[in-house]
């Protein structure tokens, strides 16, 4: 057989594009490892807010609400998005480094400053001789990754797109219009392939002799821990520190805590350092009065980045029929409804969606000749 589409990569990035690109389209997706989303994004414990990073990141954002507010018919039986809130507070002495953050309020999306002894009435375990501003963003919501990705998954399968799993791609060979893809196992063909393969698609570009578009990959950090006796994890809000850009976000009943470490690293089954762990419980003590007693998890993620922190969707600029959909950095899990489209918009009609058009993005905010 011959396939429209291989999708390299089955985390939430290769699942949405082959959800959107199968509907019209046979596709087929080969995944690495042994279960779809192993690396990035079974590693994210992903919010939902339109106010954070670039500003073009932040118009894919908006274009994705929709789709997470009203996802289509049959997608998934749960809601996607519940809520959150984000409390974000300099120490004394920093206070203008909120300044930024505050201007990105709108009308839709509103960011308000929060007096001290409000910001601790809503998280008590916080220090108030650590905290010299704080300001509140109440739209900011969690999103259920799991079952976004398994319902991309689902749908996909429901439209007759194949998925195999612990094939890593070693060879790609391009002759007479068709691809031929190599894996450890089987040979695949097809017309066009989407490199999707997150912290690995500048591998499986070099692979295909593409262009290399300079994807850096780096290490975040994260421990769960117990929250203080009588926490009601439920009703806090994610919090951010400005100072270091850790954060502190409720899980299961108990609390995910991240330095917001992003330390450049090779590719690879990412683990985290002893030492930054140990740092991090040691502020954690220091910032605030949750006891750590024991540290019940800790693992890494992997984000990866071009140069300019912006993704990369569109056709590759040296070889033929080979799409980037990389370089989603710590906004993919927010931005794959509305890139997935724009990813099939550019492979069925060489054009971006209306709604990307009136946002005013263009195929080349997104494409790889910006980077070279």
């Amino acid at each position: 057989m011959i396939y429209d589409f291989i999708v390299i990569g089955a985390g939430i990035a290769g699942a949405s594009a082959a959800y959107e690109l199968s509907e019209h389209s046979k596709v087929l997706i080969i995944e690495a490892e042994s279960q779809s989303g192993y690396h990035s994004t079974g590693r994210s414990a992903a919010l939902f807010t339109r106010n954070y990073g670039t500003p073009l990141v932040r118009k894919i954002n908006a274009l994705s609400e929709p789709f997470f507010n009203a996802p289509p018919e049959y997608f998934t039986d749960n809601p996607l998005l519940s809520p959150r809130g984000a409390l974000t507070i300099s120490n004394p002495g920093e206070e203008a480094k909120l300044d930024a953050t505050l201007r990105l309020s709108t009308k839709q999306n509103p960011i308000i400053e929060m007096n001290v002894q409000t910001a601790i009435a809503m998280v008590p375990f916080l220090r108030v001789d650590r905290i010299g501003r704080a300001i509140f963003e109440a739209g900011v919501t969690d999103i259920q990754v799991a079952a976004l990705l398994q319902s991309y998954l689902k749908g996909t399968k429901n439209r007759g797109t194949n998925i195999v799993t612990n094939e890593p791609v070693i060879a790609l060979n391009h002759m007479n219009d068709i691809w031929t893809v190599t894996t450890g196992k089987n040979t695949y063909q097809t017309k066009t392939i989407i490199n999707a393969a997150g912290a690995w698609a500048d591998e499986i570009g070099a692979l295909a002799g593409a262009f290399q578009i300079g994807l850096v990959a780096k290490r975040r950090t994260a421990i769960i821990v117990d929250a203080p006796p009588d926490c009601d994890t439920d009703g806090l809000p994610c919090i951010d520190f400005v100072s270091n850009e850790a954060y502190i976000k409720p899980e299961a009943g108990k609390l995910m805590i991240s330095p917001g470490d992003a330390t450049p690293i090779p590719p690879q089954d990412v683990q985290p350092d002893e030492m930054d762990v140990a740092i991090l419980a040691d502020w954690i003590q220091h910032e605030t009065h949750i006891p750590i007693r024991r540290i019940s998890h800790s693992w890494a993620g992997l984000r990866s980045f071009v140069a300019d922190e912006n993704p990369v969707v569109g056709y590759d600029t040296v070889v033929p029929d080979f799409v980037w959909h990389a370089g989603q950095g710590g906004f993919g899990i927010m931005m794959a409804p509305a890139l997935a489209r724009a990813l099939a918009a550019i492979c069925f009609e060489h054009k971006l969606p209306a709604d990307f058009e009136a946002s005013g993005i263009i195929v080349t905010d997104l494409g790889i000749s910006r980077l070279t």
